[in-house]
């Protein structure tokens, strides 16, 4: 079990990386598997000039929702990259279905493998710290390695709600990374409690579905998808109660 596969499973809710090759199929109704691409375009057209110039790296970009409607709505060029063939194959698919496969770039590799070759980029998306590419100050050195002097960064993940004790980064402790880092934090668009929970249902029960679905097909292997629904209902539960989704507009700032 390599640590690739370890992250990889890991930063998709599966508790064993045996699930990797059953999960292009369990998220296979969903197109945007996390980052919301109406949050991340509204932050870039409100602050970037001649955003349609840009030069744009998505990282661990699944499926392609956000590279895609960005080169569809805003006209920059983007290039997606994600471990998983089977969601860069869908992403190439849809950039091509929507007319823009002449903006898109899509590539299978490790983003770990990625952060040191990628460079001069206008803009860097993740979508999910985590804990991929290190802690949340690593992750936020390598990606302005990643810009030019003065690029942008965003990042969609989390703040933990203030009084409740989990593990988790509040507000004050991204801010303090921030300043470490030498980045500004220009904007944050927080998603509705309510649209969460929306969310979560709906997707939830896609996954579920095909759950059951691999579940008749190998009942040998039940236990495993099992798990992975009560891991995905465990996430949702904790992001809905202990946690704050935020879409972040980060500027590197120039010495």
């Amino acid at each position: 079990m390599s640590q690739v596969e370890e992250k990889l499973a890991k930063s998709l809710t599966a508790e064993s990386v045996e699930l990797i090759p059953f999960l292009p199929y369990l998220l296979c109704d969903l197109w945007e598997l996390g980052s919301s691409p109406t949050d991340i375009i509204y932050l870039i057209k409100k602050h970037i000039k001649k955003p349609e110039q840009m030069k744009v790296l998505d990282l661990a970009c699944g499926k392609g929702a956000v590279s895609v409607q960005l080169a569809k709505q805003i006209g920059c060029q983007v290039k997606g990259i994600d471990i998983t063939l089977e969601f860069i194959e869908f992403a190439r698919k849809k950039a091509k279905e929507l007319g823009v496969e002449c903006l898109c770039e899509f590539q299978v590799e490790d983003i770990n493998e990625s952060v040191n070759i990628e460079k001069n980029y206008d803009l860097v998306i993740l979508g999910s710290v985590g804990d991929v590419l290190g802690n949340p100050e690593e992750t936020i050195l390598k990606l302005k390695n990643i810009i030019n002097p003065g690029g942008w960064i965003i990042i969609d993940d989390a703040y933990g709600k203030d009084g409740v004790n989990i593990d988790y980064y509040s507000k004050n402790e991204w801010c303090a990374i921030f300043n470490k880092t030498n980045v500004k934090l220009v904007e944050e668009v927080f998603v509705n409690d309510d649209a969460l929970i929306d969310l979560n249902r709906e997707q939830q029960d896609f996954i579920v579905k095909r759950a059951k679905e691999l579940i008749e097909q190998y009942p040998e292997k039940a236990s495993l998808f099992e798990s992975y629904i009560q891991s995905q209902q465990a996430e949702c539960d904790e992001l809905e109660n202990h946690m704050t989704v935020v879409t972040l507009l980060l500027k590197a700032i120039e010495k």
